[in-house]
């Protein structure tokens, strides 16, 4: 079995990562975990963003297309932020920066954004990704310039005289400070310290004097001629911002049940950091009740972390990356298409009685290259188009065509691996008697790994 430390060691590593190596998990039998984390930062220093090009192609104007043209600008950029979406989840299962590339998929759920536009999002995602360990204040005002953000909450229509609200309400609603710590005329000042913050055709933004009301303001008490980033700077010397983030934090990385007291006690402590994530996730990763039991295998996987975990741990390689967009949409969770500005709800919301027998299927037909029906799931991009072609949404099967890595996976193991720390492995939990009976009859190791992964434990992280 598994000693306390690589216990531990499994642990940080779903939560820091997506995943551990068994090779890696059992060379030390005891270690330091205040080093191992150090390690984990180190590896996540470098800043690799994701650059697709092509940015020619999304800056037409659409205005002055021909139908027919409109119709292919059109379906080349669905195109694009299809390969966005599968580069980006491959980058999670492939990358050394584990812990850069698992915050970059909290921020994107944080700030969440929904664009046409693969380059815009690109833009957004890389800024998620230059930050996600950095300083908060950084990202919030980079998020507040991004042509993707400006374009879904309409601030692009803010102008003097005509405020548009939907920034800032959601600037302190879900990226700062949060629900009832602001007012109504927090928000109505909020939108016109922001008026005219725009973006130019090339996707730089442009800030538009014609257009920004220069008059007094009053915002959470304080008076002045506020430009936009005096509202981020005034938010941020709130302390329950620093709580607020904290929060979601530590629900991110720990417990999907907030702890009242631990989370003041982040925010204060971010807060003092100056908003410094990466001095904020290392406490977090570096204390003893990160480690407690209750907060071990507590969490359901999110549609990306499954498939990620997947990915990375046995070291798979797609026919076709379409497969995973679809397997995607079909878990509830396509990355770059959040159901709304809120994000995914996360936590239990993962699980419904259409998803949870799929969930449990998915292991078992990618690592088996099996059949799959997407009847009525067309992917989130194709919508526009079958709603404008009116056609009939059909019975899809396809096969999970896919390269599995087994002889790089099973070169870690010996032939007498006891079966139980094959489990410990692969579960954040200890299987059920009955997994663990069908595992120890298994005739060989992919059987048994097959079998593990289709357990209910296995979706646990």
């Amino acid at each position: 079995m598994l000693t306390p430390y690589q216990t531990k060691l499994k642990h940080l590593h779903s939560r820091a990562g997506f995943g551990i190596s068994f090779e890696n998990l059992t060379k030390n039998r005891n270690g330091n975990i205040h080093q191992e984390v150090k390690e984990i930062f180190k590896a996540s220093a470098a800043f690799s963003p994701i650059q697709l090009g092509s940015e020619e192609v999304y800056t037409k104007d659409l205005r002055t297309l021909s139908e027919e043209e409109r119709r292919m600008a059109l379906r080349q950029a669905r195109e694009g932020v299809r390969l966005l979406n599968t580069t980006w989840l491959k980058k999670m299962a492939s990358a050394p920066e584990q812990l850069r590339e698992k915050m970059t998929l909290f921020w994107h759920g944080h700030f969440a954004c929904r664009s046409q536009n693969p380059i815009f999002l690109e833009q957004l995602n890389n800024i998620h990704r230059k930050h996600a360990l950095g300083n908060f204040r950084e990202m919030v005002l980079e998020v507040a310039k991004a042509p993707a953000m400006l374009q879904f909450l309409n601030n692009q229509q803010n102008r003097k005289g005509h405020p548009n609200e939907n920034f800032a309400r959601e600037l302190m609603e879900l990226f700062t400070i949060g629900r009832g710590n602001y007012t109504e005329d927090d928000v109505k000042e909020s939108a016109r310290a922001f008026t005219g913050w725009s973006f130019n055709r090339e996707g730089k933004f442009q800030f538009r004097p014609s257009v920004h009301d220069a008059g007094e303001k009053v915002f959470l008490g304080k008076q002045g001629n506020f430009g936009g980033e005096e509202i981020i700077d005034i938010l941020l010397q709130q302390p329950k911002t620093a709580e607020s983030i904290a929060g979601k934090v530590y629900i991110y990385l720990v417990n999907d049940e907030p702890d009242r007291e631990l989370i003041r006690e982040l925010g204060r402590y971010f807060y003092k950091e100056n908003y410094e994530i990466g001095k904020l996730v290392s406490h977090i990763l570096t204390s003893p009740w990160f480690y407690e039991v209750k907060n071990q295998g507590g969490k359901i996987k999110s549609p990306a972390e499954l498939l990620t975990g997947l990915t990375r741990t046995f070291n798979i390689k797609y026919e076709n990356d379409r497969i995973l967009l679809q397997l995607q949409n079909a878990l509830g969770q396509t990355l770059f298409y959040p159901p709304n500005v809120a994000g995914w709800p996360g936590g239990r919301n993962w699980i419904d009685s259409s998803s949870l027998m799929l969930r449990l299927k998915i292991p078992s037909l990618i690592l088996n290259e099996g059949e799959i029906d997407f009847s009525g799931k067309p992917d989130p991009e194709d919508e526009a188009e079958i709603a404008m072609n009116r056609l009939q949404r059909t019975v899809v099967r396809r096969r999970v065509a896919a390269k599995v890595g087994w002889e790089k996976f099973s070169q870690q193991f010996s032939t007498n691996t006891p079966p139980d720390l094959l489990a410990a492995y692969l579960l954040q939990v200890p299987p059920s008697s009955k997994a663990m009976k069908i595992i120890t009859s298994s005739t060989d190791l992919k059987e048994a790994v097959i079998q593990l992964a289709s357990t209910p434990e296995f979706q646990l992280i």
